[in-house]
């Protein structure tokens, strides 16, 4: 069964919503995770079902919870945050299949370079007033200038999950 959602302007509600990053560290033996703690986002869900929109990230809140790392990350070595403040998900195509599942293909951009990326969503509910989606992908952190990998210790690619809510937005 295919759930329907609802057309018309959607606005993510940031308190209810979350951007976590997951990478392994340490020659594969520790795990590094982080939340973004500021991210904003709208869409539109258009008549004939697809929905389109952004989802923006404030790369200097990411909170690995360690204060020397994480200021390592906003550095030129990785996000670059003083050049390059926002991290952002530009949605092109959402199309819900199959039930639950939301195909989604769009353009990553971090430190000013963007590339195509497409995942499999779940939504996990909807309603008249909210739709929530949970969505994981991987992402290779080299292909976005972020090669910094002191003595080989960061290998493999970065593991993102969202879980977003959407609320209508006001007329």
């Amino acid at each position: 069964m295919t759930v329907a959602v609802e057309t018309g302007l959607w606005q993510l509600d940031t308190t209810a919503s979350t951007v976590a990053l997951r990478h392994k560290t340490m020659w594969g033996m520790v795990t590094v995770k982080g939340a973004f703690a500021a991210v904003t986002g709208q869409g539109e869900v258009r008549s004939d079902g697809s929905a389109i929109g952004t989802v923006t990230l404030d790369a200097a809140t990411l909170d690995t919870g360690n204060v020397k790392r994480d200021k390592h990350l906003r550095s030129a070595d990785f996000f670059d945050v003083d050049n390059h403040p926002e991290i952002t998900f530009a949605v092109r195509s959402a199309e819900l299949r199959d039930g639950d599942k939301v195909h989604v293909v769009g353009q990553l951009t971090a430190r000013g370079v963007s590339r195509p990326q497409s995942f499999t969503a779940r939504l996990v509910g909807s309603d008249a007033e909210s739709l929530t989606l949970d969505a994981e992908f991987s992402v290779n952190r080299e292909q976005f200038g972020m090669g910094w990998n002191q003595l080989g210790m960061i290998r493999g690619l970065t593991t993102i999950a969202a879980t977003l809510r959407f609320v209508r937005a006001a007329a």
